[in-house]
Protein backbone atom coordinates (compact mmCIF):
# COMPACT_ATOMS: atom_id res chain seq x y z
CA UNK A 1 0.00 0.00 0.00
CA UNK A 2 1.27 3.56 -0.77
CA UNK A 3 1.15 5.74 2.45
CA UNK A 4 1.28 8.92 0.85
CA UNK A 5 -1.40 11.20 1.75
CA UNK A 6 -1.98 9.67 5.16
CA UNK A 7 -4.20 11.42 7.84
CA UNK A 8 -3.47 11.48 11.46
CA UNK A 9 -6.77 12.61 13.59
CA UNK A 10 -8.32 12.19 17.07
CA UNK A 11 -10.62 8.72 17.20
CA UNK A 12 -13.85 9.00 17.94
CA UNK A 13 -16.69 6.30 18.94
CA UNK A 14 -17.72 6.25 15.73
CA UNK A 15 -14.88 4.85 14.47
CA UNK A 16 -15.18 1.50 16.79
CA UNK A 17 -16.88 -0.97 14.69
CA UNK A 18 -13.31 -0.46 12.15
CA UNK A 19 -11.23 0.14 14.98
CA UNK A 20 -12.19 -3.45 16.14
CA UNK A 21 -11.50 -4.76 12.98
CA UNK A 22 -8.02 -3.75 13.41
CA UNK A 23 -7.94 -5.37 16.77
CA UNK A 24 -10.09 -8.64 16.39
CA UNK A 25 -7.05 -10.58 15.07
CA UNK A 26 -4.73 -9.71 17.66
CA UNK A 27 -6.83 -11.36 19.97
CA UNK A 28 -7.80 -14.41 17.91
CA UNK A 29 -4.10 -15.06 16.17
CA UNK A 30 -2.05 -13.61 18.66
CA UNK A 31 -0.45 -13.16 22.02
CA UNK A 32 0.12 -9.75 21.55
CA UNK A 33 -2.66 -9.28 23.63
CA UNK A 34 -3.46 -10.75 26.46
CA UNK A 35 -7.32 -10.78 26.11
CA UNK A 36 -9.28 -13.64 25.18
CA UNK A 37 -12.20 -12.54 23.79
CA UNK A 38 -13.26 -9.97 21.23
CA UNK A 39 -14.90 -7.09 22.62
CA UNK A 40 -18.32 -6.18 21.69
CA UNK A 41 -18.75 -2.96 19.53
CA UNK A 42 -20.47 -1.06 22.39
CA UNK A 43 -17.14 -2.42 24.47
CA UNK A 44 -14.91 -1.34 22.35
CA UNK A 45 -17.10 2.09 22.18
CA UNK A 46 -16.94 3.00 25.62
CA UNK A 47 -12.75 2.12 25.85
CA UNK A 48 -12.58 4.97 23.19
CA UNK A 49 -14.67 7.05 24.92
CA UNK A 50 -13.62 6.58 28.61
CA UNK A 51 -9.78 6.94 27.17
CA UNK A 52 -11.00 10.36 25.34
CA UNK A 53 -12.14 12.01 28.42
CA UNK A 54 -8.05 12.27 29.85
CA UNK A 55 -5.62 10.55 27.52
CA UNK A 56 -4.94 10.79 23.24
CA UNK A 57 -6.93 8.05 21.36
CA UNK A 58 -5.17 8.56 17.35
CA UNK A 59 -5.68 6.69 14.30
CA UNK A 60 -4.40 6.98 11.05
CA UNK A 61 -6.43 6.84 7.65
CA UNK A 62 -6.42 7.03 4.13
CA UNK A 63 -9.14 7.29 2.06
CA UNK A 64 -11.32 7.00 4.69
CA UNK A 65 -10.16 4.11 5.90
CA UNK A 66 -8.34 3.08 9.00
CA UNK A 67 -5.16 1.73 8.81
CA UNK A 68 -3.81 1.70 12.86
CA UNK A 69 -4.20 3.01 15.71
CA UNK A 70 -2.60 4.06 19.38
CA UNK A 71 -3.47 5.51 22.93
CA UNK A 72 -2.51 5.95 25.91
CA UNK A 73 -3.91 5.21 29.83
CA UNK A 74 -3.29 5.35 33.06
CA UNK A 75 -0.22 3.63 34.70
CA UNK A 76 -1.50 1.82 37.49
CA UNK A 77 -4.37 4.01 38.93
CA UNK A 78 -2.96 5.75 42.03
CA UNK A 79 -2.44 9.50 42.09
CA UNK A 80 1.36 9.45 42.47
CA UNK A 81 1.87 7.81 39.56
CA UNK A 82 0.10 10.40 37.28
CA UNK A 83 2.78 11.52 35.36
CA UNK A 84 3.26 8.32 33.94
CA UNK A 85 0.91 6.86 30.88
CA UNK A 86 0.45 3.57 29.44
CA UNK A 87 0.53 3.81 25.54
CA UNK A 88 -0.95 0.96 22.80
CA UNK A 89 -0.11 0.93 19.53
CA UNK A 90 -2.30 -1.65 17.30
CA UNK A 91 -2.27 -1.49 12.59
CA UNK A 92 -4.09 -3.36 10.66
CA UNK A 93 -2.45 -6.39 9.03
CA UNK A 94 -1.65 -5.41 6.07
CA UNK A 95 -0.22 -2.14 7.06
CA UNK A 96 2.64 -2.91 9.14
CA UNK A 97 6.74 -1.97 8.62
CA UNK A 98 5.08 1.13 6.73
CA UNK A 99 6.15 3.75 8.97
CA UNK A 100 2.83 4.37 9.80
CA UNK A 101 3.78 3.21 13.92
CA UNK A 102 6.27 5.78 14.22
CA UNK A 103 4.24 8.41 12.94
CA UNK A 104 1.51 7.37 15.42
CA UNK A 105 4.00 7.45 18.36
CA UNK A 106 6.04 10.53 17.22
CA UNK A 107 2.41 12.49 17.46
CA UNK A 108 1.36 10.72 20.35
CA UNK A 109 4.49 11.49 22.60
CA UNK A 110 4.37 14.74 21.28
CA UNK A 111 0.73 15.06 23.39
CA UNK A 112 2.28 13.25 25.88
CA UNK A 113 4.58 16.18 26.45
CA UNK A 114 2.21 18.77 26.32
CA UNK A 115 0.06 17.13 28.94
CA UNK A 116 2.96 17.12 31.08
CA UNK A 117 3.67 13.41 31.50
CA UNK A 118 7.18 12.59 31.89
CA UNK A 119 7.28 9.00 31.82
CA UNK A 120 5.76 6.74 28.85
CA UNK A 121 5.14 2.78 29.19
CA UNK A 122 4.40 -0.03 26.95
CA UNK A 123 3.91 -3.31 28.70
CA UNK A 124 4.93 -6.12 26.09
CA UNK A 125 4.38 -9.81 25.37
CA UNK A 126 7.76 -11.22 25.42
CA UNK A 127 8.05 -14.89 23.76
CA UNK A 128 11.15 -16.96 25.55
CA UNK A 129 11.52 -17.99 22.32
CA UNK A 130 9.15 -16.64 18.92
CA UNK A 131 6.35 -18.79 17.89
CA UNK A 132 3.68 -18.12 15.17
CA UNK A 133 1.54 -15.99 18.34
CA UNK A 134 4.35 -14.27 19.16
CA UNK A 135 7.68 -12.83 18.09
CA UNK A 136 9.84 -9.98 19.55
CA UNK A 137 9.16 -7.45 16.67
CA UNK A 138 6.91 -5.18 19.06
CA UNK A 139 10.49 -5.08 21.78
CA UNK A 140 12.43 -4.30 18.71
CA UNK A 141 9.90 -1.32 17.67
CA UNK A 142 9.84 0.12 20.68
CA UNK A 143 13.40 0.04 21.41
CA UNK A 144 14.26 1.70 17.84
CA UNK A 145 11.62 4.90 18.83
CA UNK A 146 13.69 5.00 22.03
CA UNK A 147 12.58 2.70 24.75
CA UNK A 148 14.46 0.46 27.39
CA UNK A 149 13.38 -2.32 29.13
CA UNK A 150 13.08 -1.74 32.63
CA UNK A 151 11.01 -5.04 34.21
CA UNK A 152 10.30 -8.22 33.34
CA UNK A 153 7.68 -10.80 34.19
CA UNK A 154 8.40 -14.48 33.56
CA UNK A 155 5.65 -17.02 32.70
CA UNK A 156 3.45 -14.54 33.58
CA UNK A 157 0.55 -14.87 30.47
CA UNK A 158 -1.42 -17.73 29.38
CA UNK A 159 -2.63 -18.11 26.26
CA UNK A 160 -2.98 -20.27 23.21
CA UNK A 161 -1.77 -23.38 25.78
CA UNK A 162 1.71 -21.62 26.12
CA UNK A 163 3.29 -19.30 28.70
CA UNK A 164 4.53 -16.10 27.77
CA UNK A 165 6.84 -13.34 29.61
CA UNK A 166 6.08 -9.92 29.81
CA UNK A 167 8.45 -6.57 29.73
CA UNK A 168 7.46 -3.37 30.88
CA UNK A 169 9.46 -0.67 28.41
CA UNK A 170 9.50 3.06 29.46
CA UNK A 171 10.95 6.24 28.15
CA UNK A 172 11.13 9.37 29.63
CA UNK A 173 9.79 12.49 27.78
CA UNK A 174 10.49 15.27 30.19
CA UNK A 175 11.97 16.52 33.46
CA UNK A 176 11.27 15.39 37.01
CA UNK A 177 11.43 18.84 38.85
CA UNK A 178 10.72 19.02 42.36
CA UNK A 179 7.36 20.52 41.44
CA UNK A 180 5.90 19.20 38.63
CA UNK A 181 3.40 20.77 35.97
CA UNK A 182 0.08 19.68 36.69
CA UNK A 183 -1.11 17.06 34.06
CA UNK A 184 -3.60 18.64 31.52
CA UNK A 185 -6.34 16.21 30.52
CA UNK A 186 -6.44 16.07 26.63
CA UNK A 187 -9.78 17.72 25.79
CA UNK A 188 -8.18 20.55 27.47
CA UNK A 189 -5.05 21.24 25.30
CA UNK A 190 -5.15 24.27 22.91
CA UNK A 191 -5.61 23.31 19.18
CA UNK A 192 -2.37 24.40 18.50
CA UNK A 193 -0.62 21.70 20.09
CA UNK A 194 -2.45 18.99 17.58
CA UNK A 195 -1.87 21.18 14.33
CA UNK A 196 1.55 21.70 14.92
CA UNK A 197 2.11 17.87 14.99
CA UNK A 198 -0.25 17.14 11.95
CA UNK A 199 -3.35 15.87 14.26
CA UNK A 200 -7.11 16.70 13.14
CA UNK A 201 -9.97 16.73 14.60
CA UNK A 202 -12.03 13.32 15.35
CA UNK A 203 -14.31 13.81 11.91
CA UNK A 204 -13.12 12.01 8.61
CA UNK A 205 -11.78 13.02 6.57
Amino acid sequence: MNTEHVNLRVASVDDAEELLKIYTPYVQKTAITFEYDVPTPEEFRKRIENTLKKYPYLVVEKDGQLLGYTYTGPFIGRAAYGWGAELSIYLREDCRRMGLGKMLYHAIEGISRAQNILNLNACIGDPEVEDEYLTKNSIQFHSHMGYRIVGRFYQCGYKFGRWYHMVWMEKIIGEHTPEPAPVLPFPELDKKVLDALGVRGGKRQ
